[in-house]
């Protein structure tokens, strides 16, 4: 029978790598986004998906800092897949890049929402369609997008910093919780990783970024597919983090 993945934020940067690899794992894939301009991206890795790897897609417009959204990304899901749902991929993740002086208060908390409270929505209503069918021969798996700005901190990012160590917290308590129960949940911290935001540095900022990491070069997104597809096949793991950059940030 096959096996169904949600991955919010699933159309960009990390979160496209990952939709792909949950494809060429050979799972349903679930590919949630937000902003009408990722639509059109959305809809092209699914159709690539099946395409190339011949599984199931859906794509759901959902901002998943609102529990009603979220909801509604569920229900499609299993309106399409059926009640089991096997992997939850929380993905999605925006930064301000803010001193804490001239930040809004509504900025932070959009922040704080789609980072960590989405992750909190989604864990909520999907671990009742984990937890009815899972077992310790079949495992489902919760992974969540962390960053090493939420092992240590970071300039103008305390907002961000914040609901990444959020993520930890819950990644660990969960872990706890659902241990011996077919439910593992696990973390991936990103160290620096080549994506849009990056591109658009000048080479020489890209270069001094680059000096800063003691593998001496910025990651790639399939570096983070790579420990996504690490957890989901490793049946003794739960609770961690894993954390490819670099040797940035050391454990």
């Amino acid at each position: 029978m096959s096996k169904t993945a949600i991955i919010t934020g699933g159309s960009r940067g990390i979160g496209q790598a990952m939709s792909e690899k949950l494809g060429e794992l050979g799972y349903n894939v679930v590919i949630n986004y937000r902003s009408d301009s990722s639509k059109a991206l959305s809809e092209k890795i699914a159709a690539d998906l099946e395409s190339k790897y011949k599984v199931g897609t859906l794509v759901v417009k959902a901002d998943v800092s609102k529990y009603e959204d979220c909801e509604k990304l569920v229900k499609a899901t299993v309106e399409k897949f059926g009640d089991n749902i096997d992997v939850l991929v929380n993905n999605a993740g925006i930064t301000n890049n803010s001193n804490w002086i001239d930040i809004t208060h509504e900025a932070y908390e959009r922040v704080i929402g789609t980072n960590l409270m989405s992750a909190l929505h989604m864990t909520h209503l999907v671990l009742p369609h984990m937890i009815n069918h899972s077992s310790k021969d079949s495992q489902c798996v919760i992974v969540n997008t962390s960053s090493v700005g939420g092992m240590t901190g970071v300039i103008n990012q305390a907002d961000y910093c914040a609901s990444k160590s959020g993520l930890i917290g819950l990644t660990r308590a969960l872990a706890l919780e659902f241990a011996g129960r077919g439910v593992r949940v696990n973390a991936i911290a990103p160290g620096m990783i080549m994506t849009d935001m990056l591109r658009g540095v000048n080479q020489d900022e890209l270069n001094a970024l680059a000096a800063t990491i003691p593998e001496g070069y910025i990651g790639d997104v399939s570096d983070i597919a790579g420990a996504l597809a690490y957890i989901l096949t490793a049946p003794y793991l739960t609770g961690q983090i894993i954390s490819p950059n670099g040797g940035f940030v050391l454990q």
